[in-house]
């Protein structure tokens, strides 16, 4: 299958498969030049803005009128206030799958500081899972999916720790994000032996009053 991850972390975050969708838009338009025109659906997760570029989705929905969004409920009115048309917008519900005749699509509920969703992509034969900003995948299963795009952002709670600027950020984290110990023990449950993993929004080392500002 080919994907390309354009941007992860909390500096941005869009990942685009097979030249067909792109999940999250959190980067610049900039950054999809290359890429936009091929797009047919565009998936969203949550507001945060390492997600949800205001700027971005305006500028898509002005060069490519047809584009479709999809969001579950609590994305609709933001992606209109933004310029998008209501009837391009494909809202969905947890656990419902739906088709796109060349794909099918189905939203799983994650657990985050804001309403949060993940996708489950089904393309060309491939079994696809993207789950990022959550802080746990309890009751969710995946098992031999071609490609899973999971969030490892920290390593453990020692690393976090050690690192952490005050508790605040520690706990926030913890209560936020997935270490990359959880991903690699829900992806050995999981995973196949011909499968592909990508660890996301993995943390970058920035400066600290950087970290301070931003959305994490």
């Amino acid at each position: 299958m080919n994907y390309k991850i354009i941007n992860t972390g909390s500096d941005g975050n869009a990942t685009i498969i097979e030249n067909t969708i792109l999940i999250d838009c959190g980067v610049s338009f900039k950054k999809l030049k290359d890429y936009y025109k091929d797009i047919k659906l565009v998936l969203l997760t949550h507001i945060h803005q390492d997600h949800f570029n205001k700027i971005t989705i305006k500028r898509l929905a002005q060069e490519r009128p047809t584009l479709r969004f999809g969001c579950c409920h609590w994305l609709v009115q933001d992606l209109i206030d933004c310029g998008v048309r209501k009837s391009n917008i494909d809202v969905f519900e947890i656990g419902y799958k739906y088709n796109y005749e060349v794909f099918k699509v189905q939203p799983i509920k994650l657990y985050h500081d804001k309403p949060q969703c993940g996708y489950r992509v089904f393309i060309n034969d491939y079994k696809v899972i993207y789950a990022t900003d959550t802080y746990t995948l309890e009751g969710i299963k995946a098992k031999d999916y071609d490609y899973y795009f999971i969030e490892a952002n920290y390593e453990d709670e020692y690393e976090l720790h050690s690192r952490a600027y005050n508790n605040y950020y520690e706990s926030r984290v913890k209560r936020t994000h997935l270490s990359k110990k959880q991903a690699t023990e829900w992806l050995l449950e999981n995973m196949g032996l011909n499968s592909v993993y990508e660890f996301m929004h993995e943390h970058k080392n920035r400066e600290r009053k950087e970290v301070e500002n931003e959305e994490i």
